[in-house]
């Protein structure tokens, strides 16, 4: 349901290093722009430095640590903090449950759905989304490499070692075994074609897998 007209817009800024994602969300808010109005960080459209809702992409950001999820809890310009995300560990929603976030939401969401519960979250609720099935699809999400066959997952694993990770703090940072890696790193190197760990690097430097970190350093009170 739309909000009544004397009731303004919420305020949402994306939060996120990869422009493709931040671009991807905001093409699914779009169509709503009579409820949800967007606050990109990094482009030459007004901003408030103050804004209803952080919506956090936690699209190849260390998943371990949640360090940016705590910098922007304790920011005062954002009065609420949710994460939007494809990873339901238990212990990573614990963690951001404990961190102050006032939503955790699956990608999953139709477009509906994502802006009722940034509704929800602006009028004071708390709302955890249920995971999302394996076999999960979001009109409108994009991300680096997509469009040469690589899943999110293998998108985010991808972008960790372009950052330099190796095998062992990926599967640190992303919850999964070592081996359960090590298939994903076969499988990206075929999508992609090449045969090795740099040449996979030299790929994603080449296709927007280098993180521009203006965004997070925002809410850390830099430029």
């Amino acid at each position: 349901m739309s909000p009544r007209p004397s009731q303004p817009p919420i305020t949402v800024a994306l939060v996120d290093d990869y422009d493709v994602v931040v671009i991807g969300v905001a093409n699914i808010l779009e169509q709503y722009r009579d409820r949800i109005v967007i606050a990109e960080l990094d482009t030459n459209q007004p901003l408030s430095d103050s804004v209803d809702i952080v919506l956090y992409d936690s699209f190849a950001q260390p998943e371990a640590d949640h360090e940016d999820i705590g910098v922007l809890v304790r920011d005062p310009r954002a009065r609420h903090v949710v994460v939007y995300t494809w990873n339901f560990d238990p212990d990573l929603l614990a963690l951001a449950r404990a961190q102050g976030v006032s939503g955790y939401l699956s990608k999953a969401l139709p477009a509906r759905d994502l802006v009722a519960a940034l509704e929800a979250v602006h009028a004071g609720e708390i709302v955890i989304s249920e995971p999302p099935r394996r076999n999960r699809t979001t009109s409108g999400l994009d991300w680096p490499g997509r469009s040469e066959g690589l899943t999110d997952r293998e998108a985010e694993i991808l972008a960790l070692i372009t950052q330099g990770r190796n095998n062992a703090e990926v599967a640190n940072l992303t919850y999964l075994s070592p081996n359960t890696i090590k298939s994903y790193i076969r499988t990206i190197y075929r999508k992609i074609g090449v045969a090795s760990r740099t040449q996979a690097v030299l790929w994603g430097v080449n296709n927007g897998f280098s993180p521009d970190h203006h965004r997070i350093d925002h809410w850390r009170g830099g430029p």
